[in-house]
């Protein structure tokens, strides 16, 4: 006898969501011999192994039944206030709300902020996870025209009127690797005061500097204008899912009932190792050998891109040709005319060699000829190696096109 399958209804909400792009091509290096310039993981050399060996014994041994009950919605209290005294302006612990990871704050951020149909901005191109976050809520996605200053305010003024908010990443950018200049964030910040515009500040990557910090966040030039995101991905282990959300007191409320609704809490157990790796100023002291870390390996992949694309500086019209980001894990490339990324990919994967195609983290007309290089989980000689195999790809790639 066969039993009847019901009929799922999905919500409209559903048909709008899809798989990440950057997750299925993930899938390709597995593939033994692959060398991934594709995946935006920190370096798992950086983890701080012992220090979670030894926070994870003695939080057990203080208060086990503390560690593993259910805990507070709005997040460990001292971890809270350790967040307060990272941030360069004046925050009470009551304003962060601790996540399951920055994504999860952008999830927040969609539900309490967005109407279907709403107009919500983005910068050109943008993180691919928060348009995936944003998108089931039904809005409307403009992209504002970006330069490797970031937003362009011009273009950012036509556009702001009736915007929901304008979501935006000022510090070595998920994919570009691009930083906000100083004087843009001051046209920004001055021009979302004149016309009411909430700002989305996402700052995962933004203590990962090579050689000087960046400005300071928009956030702190009008901490009532903004939602300012954070992680403990990046300079502690992404494997924990902690982030933050630091929100003006008029928005709070609803992040916290969303929050409710989403998961109850983060893991408590976590919050807690995470406060006791990072007392005593660990970080202070953690952080800058990540710094020295991926910026050796930055220099590696622009010496690399040097040695194997040539006529990038003379004849750019002609060759790949690349940035030269100050901070994070990425680095931004573009191919000549004529070429798209998604279509060097399997030569370059048929090479030894992955990466992400640059268009899927365009809200509207994505650029096919851009891809994002991420350069801190190869080592130094899988990173020459790697860049030598993209080479021979995309001469095997630009045969094709004659």
């Amino acid at each position: 006898m066969n039993t009847p399958t019901p009929p799922w209804h999905m919500a409209r909400r559903a048909a709008r969501m899809n798989p990440s792009v950057i997750r299925e091509i993930l899938k390709v290096t597995e593939r033994p011999g692959i060398i991934s310039f594709a995946g935006g993981l920190p370096s798992s050399k950086t983890f701080p192994v012992a220090e979670f060996d030894a926070a994870c014994a003695k939080v057990l041994k203080d208060d086990p039944s503390g560690a593993l009950q259910y805990a507070a919605s709005e997040g460990y209290g001292p971890l809270r206030e350790m967040v307060t005294e990272m941030l360069p302006w004046n925050v009470d612990p009551s304003q962060v709300l601790i996540t399951t990871g920055s994504q999860q704050g952008l999830d927040l951020v969609a539900k309490v902020l967005i109407d279907a149909d709403s107009k919500i901005l983005v910068e050109s191109p943008t993180y691919l996870g928060a348009v995936m976050a944003f998108i089931p809520m039904e809005p409307e996605v403009v992209s504002v025209v970006s330069d490797d200053h970031g937003v362009v305010i011009t273009d950012l003024a036509d556009k702001a009127q009736d915007a929901r908010f304008l979501y935006v990443l000022p510090n070595f950018q998920n994919p570009t690797g691009r930083t906000m200049s100083e004087n843009r964030r001051a046209a920004l910040s001055a021009l979302a005061t004149e016309h009411g515009l909430p700002l989305i500040e996402d700052n995962p990557y933004g203590d990962l500097w090579f050689d000087t910090p960046p400005p300071a966040p928009l956030t702190a030039r009008n901490p009532d204008g903004c939602i300012y995101l954070g992680s403990f991905s990046k300079v502690l282990a992404p494997g924990l899912r902690l982030g933050f959300v630091v929100a003006p007191k008029a928005v709070y409320p609803k992040l916290l009932q969303a929050k409710q609704a989403a998961d109850l809490h983060s893991p408590g157990f976590n919050q807690r190792m995470v406060a006791e790796v990072m007392k005593d100023g660990f970080l202070d002291r953690h952080v800058p050998t990540i710094r020295a870390l991926y910026k050796s390996q930055r220099d590696a992949m622009l010496a690399a891109l040097a040695q194997h694309f040539p006529d990038a500086q003379n004849q750019p019209d002609q060759s790949l040709t690349w940035n030269t980001p100050a901070g994070g894990m990425f680095l931004w490339a573009r191919l000549p005319a004529g070429m798209k990324a998604v279509d060097l990919l399997p030569y370059a994967v048929d090479k030894g060699v992955a990466f992400v195609p640059g268009a899927p983290f365009y809200a509207d007309h994505g650029d096919e000829r851009t891809l994002r290089l991420s350069f801190v989980t190869p080592s130094v000689e899988e990173i020459h190696r790697g860049v030598a195999a993209l080479a021979v790809g995309m001469k095997t790639y630009a045969a094709t096109l004659k």
